[in-house]
């Protein structure tokens, strides 16, 4: 079974969440700890974890820091952001620096057990109330809108491809989208990959990224 640590400075919290773990996953192994330094030392001992819950605020983080520094030591070790942290720019920035997913602290037990079996499965988990919830102005928003994926290559995408990339704008995974939109999953990936190589992305983070102010109602009326 998975082996998982949970890194976070409130017992409570760290209490709970092996409960979450216990009931969704018999069997499985978890450690804990409730700074950063005793984390990265972990990390390394056990190069056989399966996944780290890391808070961003508890001692030795420093914010996002902390995670850079946790990929940077164990670059193969999956990281999970959990945190009372809300704020939309921060869920992505988190995912852009290496975290496969962000579960908030306020999730209920049910979907923190979804979230964490959808990232053990390989995919990567974004909040989708947080990621369908509008930007905030400022700085932060003119880079974002610098980003803005040119209308040339959004017009370029399939209809069927719309649908998808709405879709991963709004934190669903490949598995829900074939759901939604009644298609195999495999033909998710199909258009997922046909997607970033349209929008000359990386990867799915950046189409999200891309795409977070697109009106996609006025893209679907051709």
């Amino acid at each position: 079974m998975y082996k998982i640590l949970i890194a976070d400075d409130h017992p409570l919290f760290r209490e709970a969440i092996c409960g979450v773990i216990a009931n969704g996953f018999p069997g499985c192994e978890t450690l804990e700890t409730e700074d950063l330094d005793s984390a990265l030392e972990i990390a390394k001992e056990e190069d056989d974890l399966d996944l780290i819950l890391l808070d961003l605020n508890m001692p030795g983080m420093h914010g996002l820091n902390g995670l850079i520094s946790l990929r940077n030591d164990s670059p193969t070790i999956p990281v999970v952001i959990v945190s009372a942290e809300q704020d939309k720019q921060i869920v992505l920035q988190a995912i852009t620096y290496g975290a496969v997913g962000f579960i908030t602290k306020s999730s209920p037990r049910e979907q923190m057990t979804e979230a964490l079996q959808q990232i053990l499965n390989g995919n990567v988990y974004l909040p989708s109330d947080i990621i369908r919830s509008e930007k905030p102005s400022g700085s932060i928003h003119r880079r974002h809108d610098e980003s803005q994926i040119p209308p040339e290559m959004l017009s370029s995408l399939t209809r069927r491809q719309l649908l998808v990339l709405e879709r991963m704008s709004e934190g669903e995974s490949n598995k829900q989208i074939a759901y939604t939109l009644n298609i195999a999953e495999t033909t998710v990936k199909a258009h997922v990959s046909a997607i970033l190589r349209k929008l000359g992305v990386h990867n799915r983070i950046q189409a999200v990224l891309c795409a977070g102010n697109v009106d996609f109602n006025q893209y679907l009326k051709r």
